[in-house]
């Protein structure tokens, strides 16, 4: 991959302690893709807000341990820093227990952003981040100054309105999304669509975004244009969780695409990331961008032989 350093992302929403079976872990979606995009070599900001309690000053130690620059992650003084239950079932998957609201309910507006988000390459924003009338505000007027719009479905019960998700998908350029939250929103629209083409075909006639990402776990991505689909087959790993697997495959994803790689070297770094961060434990394990392409290298190597 190209080197990185002049381009930016903000990233807005939701910062958060991942009460996991393994222990408290950073998280919430929108931090996870800031993390993961800093590693990679891109300036990557956040936009959100922690309470005045201990649990917000903790996490404003690790963003600054991991080099995230503090300027735009504001201190509310009236509501408690996020802490999420996180319960890993079967098949390693994993249901959340959210609290509301929180710190990240109230995030505001301030002139700094304007100047901060029409300059980034890319500003990625997410449906629960904006759950609340006041950081949802604060996000639509974001949206005017952005110049590539990513919207991270991320659907949590019961934090979402098909209303409210209909409007993201109307301000944005690309859409990432699950199977499960592809089916769920077409069904919203016309419920006798019943494959996935037909639902893809459908966002892309009613929205005026121009690329889809679905994430499909262990059978790996497909992104489509108008024009085009393309898929690309999941990395096999030993699975420690999947938190913050999808987060990680966006970042990848961005940083290729924003170094103007080939599409099936964005995919292929974007799938290999998400594997990568499946085989260790929290959504923002520590490792370098070494590591992640040895990981890839190892694995074409494997195949090679084999």
């Amino acid at each position: 991959m190209k080197s990185q350093s002049n381009k930016s992302v903000v990233c807005f929403g939701e910062v958060l302690w991942d009460l996991l079976p393994a222990g408290k872990k950073p998280g919430g979606a929108p931090m996870n893709v800031a993390y993961h995009l800093h590693k990679l070599g891109l300036k990557s900001h956040m936009i959100s807000s922690v309470g005045q309690d201990e649990a917000g000053l903790e996490l404003l130690d690790f963003l600054k341990s991991i080099a995230l620059p503090l300027t735009y992650i504001q201190q509310e003084p009236l509501n408690q820093t996020s802490t999420v239950q996180a319960t890993v079932g079967d098949n390693h998957e994993v249901s959340y227990e959210i609290l509301f609201p929180v710190a990240w309910d109230f995030i505001r507006w301030e002139p700094a952003h304007e100047q901060l988000i029409s300059q980034a390459d890319a500003f990625i924003f997410g449906s629960l981040g904006s759950r609340n009338e006041t950081s949802r505000q604060a996000l639509f007027k974001m949206l005017d100054y952005a110049k590539y719009r990513v919207f991270d479905v991320n659907i949590r019960e019961p934090h979402y309105t098909p209303d409210f998700v209909t409007q993201l998908l109307g301000k944005c350029d690309l859409v990432k999304l699950n199977l499960a939250e592809l089916e769920m929103i077409a069904a919203w629209y016309n419920p006798a669509c019943a494959n996935e083409l037909d639902r893809i075909e459908l966002l892309f006639e009613r929205f005026n975004f121009q690329e889809v990402i679905i994430t499909k776990g262990s059978k790996g991505a497909t992104y489509y244009t108008e024009a085009i689909r393309y898929d690309y087959p999941a990395y096999l790993v030993d699975v420690q969780d999947t938190v913050g697997s999808g987060d990680s495959f966006l970042a990848a994803f961005l940083a290729m695409k924003l170094s103007d790689e080939p599409l099936e070297e964005m995919l292929n770094y974007a799938v290999a990331m998400g594997a990568f961060i499946t085989s260790k434990s929290g959504a923002c394990p520590p490792y370098s961008k070494f590591d992640l392409e040895r990981f890839i290298w190892k694995r074409s190597l494997s195949n090679t032989l084999f």
